[in-house]
């Protein structure tokens, strides 16, 4: 397509999704199989949707697919083939020269392969022979901490599982995760503020609120089937407010794919009452704003003698650290408020009315919440606001983190954390008799960072594309390459694979849609959503190879390979996955009768303490946490002019490009391009359509040698002082050392950038 700016001006999902997703399989797959694929996503005898992690109610409606799952179904299920005659034909050196998303064009990997450097290629290799010599390169490190076990969200509970078994018998805890550079913040600021480092929600709590509070997340594209939830809340007269620096069609007007009315008429269903467009980096300065605002409102009215608005008993019961809290909000200058989150006092004011009105409300938030400097404080100053009114553990209200992998919260759960619980080691010691290593691993930052230092000196990766997910390539690409061992699970080819150690090994894996054949036995996986519900999935196509092998196989070859079968049982464990989950039930209480239950239609619900108000804290209550100071950090816009965040298109899921299209935000055939608003541009006396370069800033204010040039400006609707533009082509814009101190998180959304025309 010839690249052009055409703003949007339909609704979300409607015709426009549907178009999609038919070119999506006509170009991908055989319609006939994927329909076949389609019409199995989702249900309780089918495999779960690969795409996001939103909850399915029960898993048995009739045709429950959105135009994101489509769309990962048919990259995954495609009829292309990355086989051994294209390795045969092209070099890596040849590869690494292509768009990242033509490598994954190229199809799916079906042969095992293995780096020849004399030929530059990767070559098949057989399976045990590859397990034997990856075995013998691990049993050759003196210390197994050298070794770093990375995991991408799609794997399932089992593989997972097992993956940390494997891991921790071989003695490290090093488990770079793909959660650290999405939800770490979730999981550290929850546990510390409500003792759970997960959402307290369930999906019928969005059927009793009367405030859905949407804050740094895309629904439209990243979690769509999410809008059929928020039309229902919106249908029914409660209130949908939306905070976000950029306008997102997909939280102000959805058209039902399923609703014939909406559809005929293209006529959709208007989302939000009141949309917010706040400065990146301006959460905790408006969530300061907005407790201000009740905590002086509550106060007045109880000086007039009227009933305060907030929950006073629940505050006195079930909580600590509301003095502080009040402290820092009432100090906190209006000027810095104002200054730091763009909006104005009304604005605020208006906002926490509608907050104060409410009995019952759930805050949603997703990665532009997480992704900061103070990724971590953000998600707790969230929880804050519900404290106040005790919006945490009754019906209709709540915090919900907007998970994106559709299993990597269930990863964690089954124990891929670099900081295992005394009670995980305990568990594992008491079930498979050994003593697994207490020392803290390293997360997905420590372990780039013990690879450029030279400490660690082998990467294995179940899925995923480490590489270009992390920050600043220019320092971590050579370095990737000096490694002794790499092996990468995959289903499609991507650029992390062609950064070539000195020993490399590429294992194509069976996908989510595909059916699993152990020994005569089709087996099935389960996965965790971001509601805690964990469910089967269970694949319905013919494999694209003969030659692959599940997660738990290739898992459970190399583990056997490496560490013998005096602790686990590794042959028993590929071949019936119900040993597997028999293992984490007794690892894990929360999975008791995990089989049984699992087998239900619409599985079960893990136990949350903190939505029951059993606070699983050191202090044995929910936790203020306050924020203070931190309206004086660098990264604010309006102290070093314009901050970067970095966002998807609506072609892309995470490093995955399925095409050049951002149709919601009116761009085609391109991906060059900033996202500016009105305000902004006239201010730097930028026009549309001019071609500008932007250098990232030091923490000094200082220029940087990062930088992206003759990007194309776009305006849009969205907050001063802030940019925009794609990952992970800017993820080299930021360094290793900028992070979120209490979580790791790099701060992809927390870039500041200076911005001249190109020329």
């Amino acid at each position: 397509m010839t690249p052009k700016i055409k703003p949007y001006t339909g609704a979300a999902a409607g015709w426009g999704a549907v178009r999609a997703v038919v070119n999506s399989i006509r170009h991908e797959m055989n319609v006939q199989h994927g329909l076949i694929a389609l019409f199995h996503m989702n249900k309780v005898d089918g495999f779960d949707c690969p795409g996001c992690a939103w909850p399915d109610p029960k898993h048995t409606s009739s045709f429950d697919v959105c135009e994101n799952g489509a769309k990962a179904v048919s990259w995954e299920a495609t009829e292309k083939r990355a086989d051994a005659e294209f390795f045969k034909t092209h070099t890596v050196d040849e590869l690494l020269g292509w768009e990242p998303r033509l490598l994954e064009q190229s199809g799916r990997l079906t042969t095992p392969l293995k780096y020849d450097p004399s030929a530059d290629k990767y070559l098949p290799i057989e399976w045990e022979m590859a397990f034997a010599e990856i075995a013998q390169k691990l049993q050759s490190f003196d210390d197994p901490n050298v070794v770093e076990f990375y995991t991408s969200g799609r794997a399932s509970n089992e593989a997972a599982f097992l993956y940390q078994l494997f891991a921790r018998v071989y003695g490290t805890n090093n488990f770079p995760d793909c959660s650290n550079m999405c939800h770490e913040p979730t999981s550290i600021g929850l546990m510390e503020s409500i003792g759970v480092g997960k959402g307290t929600v369930k999906l019928e709590d969005f059927e009793h609120c009367d405030l859905v509070i949407c804050i740094g997340h895309n629904p439209g594209t990243n979690h769509p089937r999410m809008l059929t939830s928020l039309r229902e809340v919106a249908l029914r007269g409660a209130k949908i407010i939306a905070i976000n620096p950029m306008q997102e069609v997909g939280l102000t007007n959805f058209i039902s794919p399923q609703n014939p009315y909406e559809m005929l008429t293209d006529k959709g269903t208007p989302l939000v009452n009141d949309y917010y467009h706040v400065r990146v980096g301006g959460d905790i300065a408006l969530m300061k704003g907005v407790m201000r605002c009740l905590i002086e409102l509550h106060e007045k009215t109880l000086s007039q003698g009227r009933e305060g608005i907030l929950d006073i008993e629940f505050v006195q019961n079930h909580t600590n650290g509301y003095r502080e809290l009040r402290t820092d909000v009432l100090n906190t200058d209006w000027q810095h408020i104002v200054e730091s989150c763009g909006l104005s006092e009304e604005d605020i004011q208006r906002l926490a009315a509608s907050y104060a009105s409410s009995q019952s409300t759930i805050i949603c938030y997703g990665m532009g919440i997480t992704q900061h400097e103070h990724g971590t404080r953000n998600v707790q100053q969230l929880v804050n606001l519900l404290l106040l009114k005790g919006n945490i553990g009754k019906k209709g209200a709540g915090i919900c983190p907007l998970r994106g992998h559709s299993n990597v919260q269930g990863d964690r759960t089954v124990g891929i954390t670099e900081k295992p619980s005394s009670e995980l080691l305990h568990n594992l010691n008491k079930r498979f008799g050994f003593i697994p290593p207490s020392q803290f691993g390293h997360s997905a930052i420590e372990s780039m960072k013990a690879i450029c230092n030279g400490k660690s000196k082998a990467l294995i990766c179940l899925g995923g594309n480490f590489a270009a997910a992390m920050p600043d390539y220019a320092v971590t690409y050579p370095k990737l390459k000096e490694l002794e061992l790499t092996v990468h699970l995959a289903t499609k080819l991507n650029t992390s694979h062609l950064l070539v150690s000195k020993n490399s090994y590429v294992f194509p894996v069976l996908g989510r849609t595909e059916k699993d054949l152990q020994k005569g036995t089709y087996q099935f996986v389960s996965v965790e959503d971001s509601m805690s519900v964990v469910h089967s999935s269970c694949g319905v196509l013919t494999p694209a190879s003969e030659d692959l092998k599940s997660e738990c196989e290739i898992i459970a070859g190399i583990a056997k390979a490496t560490l013998g079968q005096e602790k686990v049982n590794w042959d028993e464990l590929k071949s019936n996955y119900d040993k597997i989950r028999d293992h984490i039930e007794e690892v894990f209480p929360d999975f008791s009768n995990y089989n049984e239950r699992v087998r239900k239609p619409g599985g079960f619900t893990l136990t949350n303490s903190a939505a029951e108000r059993r606070w699983s804290t050191a202090s044995g209550r929910a936790n203020f946490v306050v924020a203070s100071n931190l309206l004086e950090d660098p990264m604010i816009a309006n102290k070093k002019g314009i901050v970067l965040a970095t966002v998807r298109s609506h072609d892309q899921y995470n490093t995955t490009i399925y095409g050049m299209d951002d149709r919601y935000r009116g761009v085609y055939g391109q991906r060059d391009v900033l996202f500016l608003s009105k305000e902004t541009a006239r201010s730097m006396s930028i026009n549309e359509g001019e071609r500008v370069n932007i250098i990232a800033l030091e923490s000094d204010g200082t220029r940087s040698d990062r930088r992206m040039n003759k990007l194309k400006v776009v305006i849009y609707k969205m907050a001063d002082k802030t940019a925009a533009t794609y990952f992970p082509e800017s993820n080299h814009m930021l360094t290793l050392d900028h992070f979120d101190e209490k979580s790791g998180i790099p701060a992809y959304k927390s870039i500041p950038v200076e911005i001249e025309i190109f020329d």
